[in-house]
């Protein structure tokens, strides 16, 4: 059953040896289902004491306008977006791309909370950076909706419905950037987040070093612990026998006050360290030095994002690619190696 302990028509498909789609069917008077089979789906839906939600009410009503957004990191740390403009940029450009379609975007909290109101009528979801088996990813599709990710689920390889960057190659880019300035003993700081952006930097990290021969020197930090997480990391670099010439940190705050606790022991960067972020924001470009860092295309994957819900709104019933959109490597004085 799902999260809410409501039956769904997960379950009833379960009970009844069918596909989703053909109880989504069955219950809406819809599609070719041999009569044995509609006969097994409605004694299934009886037993199991099914009951049509809103939501779905709604879908069989017709259209009612309304996309829902979660955003997940924001769900786990709260919705306070100092420092995460990422977030902020990304639900602008998506709200404006589904108006200029017609549609209105809500931004709806952890649906999965008891407090949430379950009978919120939408068309469809988005999710943004899901977790590992995501309570909200799954509470969307156990509704019947259409939902994409931005950003994948790793537990859930056959849910291709989603858009973003390719984490795997643009950190390996990052890495490359900074072996290409002269650094020799680079590190990685990942956050503690459990999602795709996390396992796969580090998964692309660690592939990285075993490939160059070096011994990886991985370390993390939560998210939300943001500049005190950073300064607390680089005690841990910088007391290392052989400490890094070179540190890419996912999170900007991390790397900024990486930056800055190694300028407090004399260290010149980037003469003597060189610092980069995985994810650009207003503290990477505001430090001093700047902090070289990713653009994860946040206005392009709002975009690619609604675009993607609204074809399968239009009946794209087959999955189609992810929509991968290319970061914009902002390279600062951090990285400025004259070489």
């Amino acid at each position: 059953m799902a999260s809410s302990g409501r039956v769904t028509i997960r379950d009833v498909a379960r009970a009844a040896g069918v596909s989703v789609t053909t109880v989504s069917h069955v219950l809406n008077g819809k599609g070719a289902v041999a009569p044995a089979t509609r006969e097994r789906i409605l004694r299934m839906a009886d037993e199991l004491r099914y009951r049509a939600n809103p939501v779905a009410q709604s879908l069989r009503g017709g259209r009612t306008g309304l996309i829902a957004l979660a955003i997940r990191p924001l769900d786990a740390i709260g919705y306070t977006l100092q420092g995460v403009d990422h977030f902020v940029r990304l639900a602008g450009a998506a709200a404006t791309t589904a108006l200029d379609r017609g549609f209105g975007l809500m931004l709806v909290p952890d649906l999965t909370r008891s407090s949430v109101p379950a009978a919120m009528n939408l068309d469809g979801g988005i999710v943004v950076d899901p977790f590992v088996g995501d309570p909200v990813l799954a509470e969307l599709l156990d509704q019947g909706l259409p939902v994409v990710s931005v950003g994948r689920d790793p537990a859930r390889p056959e849910h291709i419905w989603w858009a973003g960057t390719d984490d795997r190659a643009e950190t390996r880019r990052m890495l490359d950037l900074l072996v290409a300035r002269g650094g020799r003993r680079i590190a990685f700081v990942a956050g503690t987040d459990d999602n795709a952006w996390n396992h796969d930097s580090i998964a692309a990290y660690l592939a990285w070093a075993e490939e160059r021969g070096q011994e990886p020197i991985l370390e993390r930090v939560p998210e939300q612990r943001g500049e005190e997480g950073g300064t607390e990391v680089a005690g841990v670099l910088f007391s290392r026998p052989a400490p890094p010439d070179a540190v890419l940190a996912n999170t900007g705050r991390h790397a900024v006050s990486i930056a800055r606790v190694a300028m407090s022991l004399g260290w010149d960067i980037p003469g003597r360290l060189l610092v980069a972020a995985g994810s650009d924001s207003e503290h990477t470009r505001f430090a001093t030095p700047g902090i070289t860092a990713l653009e994860l295309a946040p206005e392009a994957t709002g975009r690619l994002a609604v675009e993607l819900l609204l074809e399968r709104l239009a009946g794209g019933a087959e999955p189609v690619p992810p929509r991968i959109a290319p970061a914009v490597l902002h390279e600062r004085a951090s990285t400025a190696r004259a070489l």
